[in-house]
């Protein structure tokens, strides 16, 4: 299966959506604290490993060590 942006973006909005959605199903939190703080946390820290994932793949890709 060959990433492009479409499916990117849409498996990172499916898995913070599935992670959210399990945090204010469980009852640890308020869903208040889920929307506010923890999903924005979620969605920042998964583009910012995507953006090194995507890096580093354009890296292994060239074949340069």
């Amino acid at each position: 299966m060959e990433f492009d942006l479409g499916k990117t973006v849409l498996v990172f909005a499916v898995l913070i959506a599935v992670g959210t959605g399990a945090l204010v199903a469980a009852p640890m939190m308020a869903p208040s604290t889920v929307l506010m703080m923890v999903t924005p946390s979620m969605i920042v820290f998964g583009a910012i490993c995507l953006a090194l994932g995507v890096k580093h793949g354009e890296y292994r890709s060239r074949g340069t060590r």
